[in-house]
């Protein structure tokens, strides 16, 4: 089992402050920036069953857009996010995240997978219930 290091863990970190401050200045096109493409997507169909794409750039963006909006600053997220390290290049990051919109607190619970790519950590697969609404459920073979 691969131990990260500290400094491992740091840059982990130090990716997600990134991404959070581009979150929250709804800088959608430099977070589409920190992923690699086609991005894979594993979601589910409320009531029914896993669902599953491919995005392209294009496509996370356009999907960013709806979701974020002007960024994220005003919904007073709040993450603690916990990385395995499958291999010192890839690591899943699930997070729990708690925000607030319209006075109401939801909570969130989703996984990133990272990949270490020669320019840094980027991230290639979002895995979160609940996004599927309209997706086909997934098939098998």
């Amino acid at each position: 089992m691969y131990q990260p290091s500290a400094e491992e863990l740091k840059s982990i970190e130090a990716w997600f402050a990134e991404y959070d401050a581009l979150a929250d200045r709804g800088a959608i096109e430099e977070l589409a920036d920190l992923a690699v493409f086609p991005m894979n997507l594993a979601t589910d169909v409320p009531g029914g069953h896993a669902a599953v794409r491919q995005w392209t750039r294009e496509e996370y963006i356009e999907a960013m857009k709806e979701a974020m909006g002007g960024g994220t600053a005003g919904l007073d997220l709040e993450s603690t996010r916990t990385p395995r390290f499958i291999s010192e290049n890839l690591v899943v990051v699930e997070t729990e995240a708690t925000m607030t919109i319209e006075g109401q607190r939801q909570r969130m619970h989703y996984a990133d997978l990272l990949v270490r790519t020669e320019d840094g950590w980027a991230f290639q697969t979002m895995v979160q219930g609940g996004w599927g609404h309209g997706w086909p459920a997934a098939k098998r073979g």
